[in-house]
């Protein structure tokens, strides 16, 4: 070969690798995000300021949590020591929280990858990274990761709280989620009171009341003697439930009272409690995307996205899926997103748990409140509705209404009690009071009392005994085939109404139940009253209702 030509060869090769060596180091350092941010931001810093400001990485290193998060590369208004600025939002100084993030690093919180210098690798948004960053929106489902909120209660409950504060005029003195404690017009005077917005995390005096109104007493004129008023004892309880939801998590109380009222614990667990119908969603904030079908699903490939469209659509999402659809809101969905994606364990040492973590894991302490209404809604609702109405969902089977005023006037306590804690064999009913994740017994009790209170009347009296009854069976046969078997199936195994072939119905229900049902039917239902006259069946005598019941008796003992 020509000695020339490979003097030429030998010479293009290492301009060109020089070249490529010239770009890559331009790439590792001018053209990085970070340095080119701490560039602008340090253009934009005070003149006195600049020379003191040197571009270079930065990262918040907590060794306890192995924890080195080099997020204060690019947002440098937040990082220790740095000046923050009103603008560009980027260099901003981090929103107020109750805790310092230097004290935990950024991606306990907000996830993503906290050693990454670039942004989508930062964001997590990359190819087989499995926890990328929460959307903006959700920032505070990132307190999942360590909090457990406990004694939530529903979203009835929290709306209750929220307008008795504002109907009794707290917001005259006191801020509450960025409302309130401001100078009115006409005022000329302002009281700096506590914000409400952390009153569950922070504590607050039990005697707030006594207290606000010696203080009335006291005063001469403003607030303190305009806006202080007299308080029910009830209202004054509705007030308390409500500040302990407020810990700060602007949404998070309220999207997990929204899981306390839809049901949702009937079919799956969080954190070992609620039903085996459906997955366990202890984790299910922390879901990998990358192992996610997102055939069904429009738009981003994101779990907040996935989620959304399974909220609105679980057997398209999930092809085979057992999830009615609820006909939620938006504003629903958005919620229920919002608590899944808080559904998040950190595996951080025990000696930072906060609180309300221990109290949860190490005391069994729950997450819901223990009021009736409240575990109706976290356990029941989805089933039975939200009022104990029924619920009907298409391709399934009809959910009894348990709050039906016939159906009340007949099942006494004992009756609802049996049928909570042992279930229904064979149905979706399950068996709360046996099960390790189900209901212990005073909140049983506790559901008992809110269906009693449903319908508006006292536990029925039964001077009878339980089994009292003797009829024609052989007739009570023929009777059912006639005008039971097409709702409750030829053998009593259910369809449209009630299996009635079920051990647990046929061990707490009263011969005067089974009676009282068939004579009395259940309005609002498909359920008829057989000894009234009508066009869709005959009339039944209360002999033939005995025989039906003797009849429906025979089934008791068998598999």
């Amino acid at each position: 070969m020509n000695p020339r030509a490979n003097k030429l060869l030998l010479l293009c090769t290492s301009l060109a690798t020089l070249a490529l060596l010239i770009y890559a180091a331009d790439l590792e350092g001018r053209r990085r995000d970070w340095r080119r941010l701490q560039h602008e931001y340090k253009a934009l810093l005070p003149p006195d300021q600049v020379a003191a400001f040197p571009v270079q990485l930065r990262q918040l290193f907590v060794p306890s949590l192995h924890a080195a998060d080099r997020c204060v590369s690019c947002h440098v208004g937040m990082a220790t020591g740095e000046t923050a600025l009103a603008e560009p939002r980027l260099f901003r100084a981090h929103p107020k929280v109750v805790h310092d993030p230097a004290d935990y690093g950024c991606v306990v919180c907000h996830a993503g990858q906290g050693r990454a210098t670039e942004q989508a690798d930062a964001h997590g948004e990359v190819e087989h990274w499995p926890q990328p960053m929460l959307p903006l929106r959700y920032a505070y489902a990132g307190c999942g990761s360590c909090h457990t909120h406990l004694k939530v209660p529903n979203v009835d409950a929290v709306a209750r709280g929220r307008g008795l504060i504002e109907r009794n005029d707290c917001l005259a003195c006191h801020a509450l989620d960025g409302r309130g404690g401001t100078l009115r017009p006409g005022a000329t005077e302002m009281i700096v009171a506590p914000d409400l917005s952390r009153a569950g995390g922070a504590g607050y005096a039990t005697d707030w009341y006594e207290r606000h109104l010696r203080r009335r007493d006291a005063a001469a004129g403003g607030a303190w003697k305009h806006s202080v008023g007299e308080i029910a004892a009830s209202d004054r309880s509705a007030i308390e439930a409500f500040l302990d939801t407020r810990v700060g998590a602007g949404g998070l109380s309220e999207a997990k009272a929204l899981f306390h009222s839809l049901g949702c614990r009937g079919c799956h667990k969080v954190a070992g409690v609620g039903g085996d119908d459906g997955p366990d969603l202890t984790h299910i904030g922390e879901r990998d995307p990358g192992r996610i079908n997102f055939a069904a699903v429009p738009g981003e490939h994101s779990l907040a996205n996935w989620l959304g469209a399974h909220f609105r659509a679980p057997s398209i999402v999930v092809p085979g899926s057992r999830m009615p659809e609820l006909g939620l809101s938006d504003e629903q969905v958005d919620r229920l997103t919002f608590y899944m994606l808080s559904l998040r364990r950190s595996d951080q040492p025990e000696r930072y748990w906060p609180l309300d973590r221990v109290r949860a894991e190490r005391l069994h302490q729950r997450e819901f409140a223990t009021d009736g209404a409240t575990l109706f809604g976290t356990f029941c609702a989805a089933c039975h509705g939200p009022r104990g109405e029924g619920m009907r969902y298409p391709g399934m089977t009809a959910f009894p209404a348990i709050g039906n005023p016939d159906f009340l006037a007949i099942a006494s306590d004992r009756f609802l009690t049996e049928t909570i804690r042992h279930g229904r064999a064979g149905r979706r009913m399950p068996a709360w009071g046996d099960n390790d994740g189900g209901l212990r017994a005073d909140e049983i009790d506790a559901v008992v009392g809110y269906l009693r209170s449903l319908g508006a009347a006292a536990a029925p009296s039964d001077a009878e005994p339980a089994r009292w009854l003797h009829a024609d069976v052989e007739a009570g046969r023929s009777l059912f085939a006639d005008a039971c078997a097409s709702c409750h199936g030829k053998n009593g195994e259910g369809g449209e109404g009630p299996a009635l072939h079920n051990p647990v119905l046929q061990r707490s229900a009263t011969d005067t139940y089974l009676v009282e049902t068939i004579r009395r039917g259940r309005r609002g239902t498909s359920m008829p009253t057989f000894s009234a006259a009508a066009a869709t069946h005959a009339t039944l005598s209360n002999q033939e209702i005995e025989s039906i019941v003797a009849f429906i008796r025979t089934w008791e003992g068998q598999p």
